[in-house]
């Protein structure tokens, strides 16, 4: 993909609040993200690579020093139910039209907006119920990178909440890196270079998220509140762009 200087400019912005919200909640970088970077151009398997990029080499450096706080046995519980559906999903985007993977993404980004504005919360204390969030999150994850709500959903009631956002992160590791080894099986071109170039800015929004996020988890309700509105007037806007071209 080509960009104009001011396309670059934005899309330099998106990747420092993409770092941002990955690092200061844990998780929901590509939800914020990804919309808003379609909107600029390209669909979900243009981007996604990049973003599962950063993913891997913040998370990488985030538990350099934390494999301590990560609830392993949980972990290890729940990784059956994860990652047969993350293979399917993986399946589907890269056999789906890029129009089709795109309204998905869209589609599934209203929903959460919608959750997050009313402050709504999937919980259930149903094992089985459990176990499909678990299987529909890993499926989401395979197809966009955006199953983390449900996945979040069902560990914040099993994960000490210190131990939280460490064992988010070496799950999105292991769910990344299935995605990544994909892509180049199967040939997806991955812009190395362009990844490497948004490093500096996914990184300042990367420590401040670092710096923020006790913040961010006391004021959660209100950010989601704000962001979900947000996020349905870009959605309804790239919607409209998929449908009208």
């Amino acid at each position: 993909m080509i960009f104009s200087p001011l396309e670059l400019l934005m899309i330099a912005i998106i990747f420092t609040w993409i770092g941002f919200v990955r690092t200061g909640l844990g998780f929901g970088g590509a939800v914020l993200g990804l919309p808003i970077l379609m909107l600029i151009g390209g669909s979900p398997i243009d981007w996604l690579p990049i973003i599962g990029i950063h993913l891997l080499f913040f998370s990488s450096i985030t538990l350099s020093n934390s494999l301590r706080q990560v609830d392993w046995q949980y972990l290890k519980k729940s990784l059956p139910w994860i990652l047969p559906a993350k293979i399917i999903g993986v399946i589907g985007l890269l056999s789906l039209p890029p129009n089709v993977m795109t309204l998905i993404v869209y589609l599934i980004t209203i929903l959460y907006s919608l959750t997050w504005i009313n402050n709504s919360q999937i919980i259930s204390k149903k094992t089985w119920v459990n176990n499909l969030l678990l299987f529909f999150g890993g499926y989401l994850s395979g197809t966009s990178l955006m199953g983390g709500v449900l996945l979040v959903a069902v560990y914040m009631n099993h994960i000490d909440l210190k131990k939280l956002r460490n064992t988010l992160f070496v799950l999105w590791f292991f769910l990344v890196s299935i995605k990544m080894v994909a892509f180049m099986a199967v040939g997806v071109y991955i812009d190395w270079r362009f990844s490497l170039m948004l490093i500096p800015v996914a990184a300042l929004g990367h420590f401040i998220g670092l710096r923020m996020h006790e913040r961010m988890i006391k004021s959660d309700a209100k950010f989601k509140r704000w962001m979900g509105g947000v996020l349905i007037i870009v959605c309804m806007v790239g919607l409209l762009k998929v449908i009208v071209l």
